[in-house]
């Protein structure tokens, strides 16, 4: 790969979560406020397992759609909700001006087990986004696994659910976070070869707290690979070596698939600015300065 297509700009996208209290709610305004001269391709907003958090990501997203010029993508999921609930809330977003949206199977309630329907719901993401592109244009984002869902038969099943969310209407899909690069490079090419030509944009997590990923690996089924153990090994109460290591581990994550065409990125922020912010800028991202009452890429009261 030439030297001139490496240092070809990427796009890039956000993910935050629906705050809990006000000192979580001003946490995530300041980050989207820091974030936002990136000029992200869209902003997303997740949505509760069982959907408890339905109206704090409906606040997040208006506010985001009326306030700033930032796009906003709330979460849709199948779970809690009958199919025309969940219709009524896409219509709602679309006459918000709310174009982009991320439709999900979701997660089963704290509890639950295992993953039932709800009885006059949606039954899988492929029925939920045939159901969004059926009320009007959305952009549609949804989610892939290149580890394979914990929940899926196998891996040749799990791909045939994501060619049948992409063949529903979906625009991308969005992979759970990784840190092997060689399983996202396999991953796009077994979707390449099974028809799917949507882009697969590959999920980054950069990492707080090396602990903290782990439990969100066990959960999702993602691996750890030994050398990342090995470079976060003492780290636990060294805050400032910790964040130097993880923003290096991202951006060797991000320059190796940029060596391999990948050009668009989907960052967890878990509603902090400041290591995505600094990986970023370092990736060479363009910060757009804000001048006194601008809203185009920013954030206003």
């Amino acid at each position: 790969m030439s030297a001139r297509t490496q240092r070809a700009p990427i796009c890039v996208s956000f993910e935050f979560f629906p705050p809990a209290d006000a000192a979580m709610e001003t946490t995530l305004w300041s980050s989207l406020e820091r974030l936002a001269p990136l000029g992200p391709h869209f902003v997303s907003v997740t949505y509760g397992a069982d959907g408890s958090t339905r109206e704090r990501t409906h606040n997040v997203v208006t506010r985001i759609q009326r306030n700033t010029t930032l796009t906003g993508a709330p979460h849709l999921t199948c779970i809690g909700a009958s199919r025309g609930e969940i219709l009524d809330i896409a219509r709602g977003y679309w006459d918000e001006g709310i174009r982009h949206l991320v439709a999900l199977r979701g997660d089963p309630p704290q509890g639950q087990g295992s993953y039932q329907p709800h009885a006059a719901g949606f039954a899988h993401a492929s029925e939920l986004v045939a159901g969004l592109a059926a009320v009007a244009p959305f952009d549609i984002s949804v989610a892939a696994y290149p580890e394979v869902h914990p929940e899926a038969a196998s891996a040749e099943a799990d791909l045939d659910n994501l060619k049948r969310k992409i063949d529903a209407g979906a625009n991308r899909a969005i992979t759970q976070f990784f840190y092997d690069s060689g399983v996202f490079l396999r991953f796009r090419d077994r979707c390449a070869a099974a028809g799917i030509q949507a882009p697969i944009v590959p999920g980054i997590l950069p990492i707080t707290r090396f602990a903290q990923v782990l439990r969100f690996a066990r959960a999702c089924g993602a691996s750890i690979p030994p050398w990342l153990h090995e470079r976060f090994a003492g780290l636990d109460d060294d805050h400032d070596t910790r964040l130097a290591v993880a923003a290096s581990v991202a951006i060797e994550q991000v320059q190796a698939l940029r060596r391999h065409g990948v050009r668009e990125f989907h960052f967890y922020t878990l509603n902090r600015a400041a290591l995505t912010y600094a990986i970023c800028r370092a990736l060479g991202l363009p910060c757009v300065a804000q001048t006194p009452g601008a809203t185009r890429t920013g954030v206003r009261a």
